[in-house]
């Protein structure tokens, strides 16, 4: 296992020690699930798998020995941090991002072996991504790169089929259709910002409001995307939101000690609604126009995508729990109607 895998995954491990870090001493992890089934389909964007690790403040690096005791590595990595973006601002929390995941993608009817050539491919997504992140309380400034494979080598198929046995459904007969196995790669910018403070009403009823605003490009994607979360509820976490799986995603990791994970009093809790608004003006897509490097099934994707996420938000102790139910508009030609899928997010900050 790499060794920048090591220290999260152990420190994970022995999480009971951990409990009672500060901010720039204690990592979150996040498991995010999205499918389909929650609005009782099983077609286009039908399933997702997302795991996530936000690192401490970045001079954790100087607290490991083997990175301290390395001259070489000490010099270089010092350099390497000092050359990330916004790093002048003292006042920024900064901090590493490291996350693995899996999406699927099927046409409407999955019972046909011919290609449906007016349909969404057959395609799957296996990847790994590391972030940056620079953030203050009010703004969240994260860089990401995203690196993985397409097609049977993907691994959708063998999940898909995994799922709908365990399920007692029947498989889908058109993975031999889905596009061919390549490398992909996304570069990603985005910005969040919290226009409106948590404002107490009584005691800790609050609201705030987040917006963020990004670029993707890449052989995977390339887009624009923009949107607004609104959020309201009592004692209202000081993280950047509950995301979707996608590029640059990462918002629940806390962004200071204003929020209930870091209360001495272990009875803190947090609760609150969510509604969010995202649009995405795309340029690519390689789920709907196929194949970068070679031909595949490919169908003309829609310009303008947008959704609607309507949700719920936990807090105790360290977890924070959020399920959203997903609308998303139509994103290829000749789409019958539009998706709804449901998202679960689990983080626990350690």
């Amino acid at each position: 296992m790499p060794r920048i895998l090591v220290v999260p995954v152990l420190s994970l491990l022995a999480f009971p020690a951990l409990a009672d870090r500060p901010p720039d001493e204690s990592w979150t992890f996040t498991f995010r699930f999205e499918n389909d089934l929650f609005a009782d389909t099983d077609r286009f964007y039908t399933n997702g798998i997302k795991l996530n690790w936000v690192s401490p403040e970045l001079q954790w690096f100087q607290d490991l020995s083997w990175f301290r005791n390395n001259n070489w590595l000490s010099h270089w990595g010092n350099r390497l941090v000092e050359m990330l973006p916004f790093n002048a601002d003292r006042d920024r929390q900064r901090n590493l991002s490291l996350s693995v995941g899996q999406m699927m993608f099927t046409p409407e009817d999955i019972q046909r072996r011919e290609l449906i050539v007016d349909d969404r491919p057959y395609a799957g997504w296996l990847y790994g991504s590391v972030a940056f992140h620079s953030k203050t309380y009010r703004r969240l400034d994260t860089f990401e790169l995203q690196a993985g494979l397409t097609g049977p080598w993907s691994l959708a198929e063998e999940t898909q089929d995994l799922v709908h046995e365990l399920r007692g459904i029947e498989k889908a007969k058109g993975w031999n259709n889905q596009i061919g196995t390549e490398p992909g790669f996304a570069a990603v910018y985005e910005y969040k910002y919290r226009i409106v403070p948590r404002h107490d009403f009584a005691g800790k009823w609050g609201v705030d409001a987040i917006t963020h605003l990004g670029a993707t490009l890449g052989t995977v994607y390339t887009y624009a995307n923009f949107g607004l979360e609104a959020r309201a509820g009592w004692n209202i976490p000081a993280d950047f939101g509950t995301g979707l799986i996608r590029p640059a995603g990462e918002t629940d990791a806390p962004s200071d000690t204003r929020d209930p994970r870091y209360a001495k009093d272990r009875r803190e809790f947090s609760a609150h609604l969510f509604a969010a608004a995202s649009g995405r003006l795309v340029a690519r897509d390689v789920f709907l126009d196929g194949n970068t490097f070679s031909d595949s099934h490919e169908v003309d994707h829609r310009p303008l995508v947008g959704d609607l996420l309507l949700g719920v938000s936990l807090v105790w102790r360290n977890f924070k729990l959020s399920y959203s139910q997903v609308l998303r508009t139509e994103e290829f030609e000749r789409q019958r109607g539009t998706q709804k899928f449901g998202s679960v997010s689990l983080s626990f900050t350690y």
